[in-house]
């Protein structure tokens, strides 16, 4: 049975509403929710990165996941809403507090950015609107090959008929780019009944090119990865050492040669030296 997740759900300062946000999560199946916080960075103002509310301030009690013994899983993430390269902050301890880091570029040459150099989880597209750029296969591809997941938002195309139609065309222009992989459905639900099922997501996600199996792996296996790949950008630096188990005899041809010089020969090899 997939592990199904929907890594954006929108922040609300009322606790009874989140309650009820993640509450309904939970009800129609999802493992694990991501609490999206949006910041939008500027050049000319530097205010700081909004922190994410511990969850016990955030909500009450976890719900059990419907069709599970276990409770749900609450992620933080936040969304970096920018124009310019210049915006970003390359200082990675400003977003560890966050699960998980999107970046949401509103021009072509950070959507560029994004895909080839810039250190982020996630490239969310705003499907509601027209874009005022294309998706060209070449900076996706480099962003698929960095783990990078491209995300589809699906709550606008409830609220709106015209926000549907650009949803569903800026989706299936996405996924034609990557081929359908890397892509991550999410719901950018800030009401209960912005909610979708799994099986309903599944379903709409026909309408934006994604193959029944493609629209699963949005909700599960993608996201899965994704969270791998938040975990390796938090980590500074790792160190690996090797240990020669008991039962690794060294093999007598590639024992040293007596004439070897004393340092490389074993010390049942080596001779005294003479007083």
């Amino acid at each position: 049975m997939s592990a199904f997740m929907d890594l954006n759900v929108t922040f609300s300062a009322d606790k009874s509403h989140m309650q009820q946000l993640i509450d309904m999560a939970a009800h129609l199946g999802y493992s694990t929710v991501a609490v999206n916080y949006t910041f939008e960075a500027t050049a000319k103002k530097k205010p700081a990165i909004p922190s994410p509310k511990p969850i016990d301030e955030l909500i009450d009690r976890l719900p059990i996941v419907q069709g599970r013994s276990r409770p749900i899983r609450v992620l933080n993430r936040l969304t970096l809403v920018m124009s310019e390269l210049s915006h970003f902050r390359p200082n990675p301890s400003e977003y560890a507090a966050f699960d998980l880091l999107a970046l949401q570029p509103t021009t072509e040459k950070l959507f560029h950015a994004a895909c080839t150099q810039l250190d982020v989880d996630v490239i969310s597209v705003s499907v509601t609107e027209k874009l005022p750029f294309f998706f060209k296969r070449a900076p996706v591809s480099t962003a698929v090959e960095r783990g990078l997941a491209f995300e589809i938002s699906y709550a606008s195309a409830i609220r709106d008929a015209a926000a549907r139609r650009y949803t569903v065309a800026n989706a299936v222009s996405l996924t034609e780019a990557c081929k359908g992989k890397n892509v991550l459905v999410s719901s950018a639900a800030a009401e209960p009944l912005e909610l979708r099922g799994p099986h309903d997501v599944v379903n709409l996600c026909s309408l934006m090119g994604l193959s029944r199996d493609g629209a699963r792996r949005a909700l599960s296996r993608t996201c899965r990865s994704l969270l791998l790949h938040a975990e390796t950008r938090k980590t500074a630096g790792g160190a690996v050492f090797t240990r020669r188990s008991r039962d690794d005899s060294p093999d007598p041809r590639e024992a040293p040669s007596p004439n070897a010089p004393a340092a490389k020969r074993p010390k049942s090899l080596r001779t005294e030296s003479p007083s």
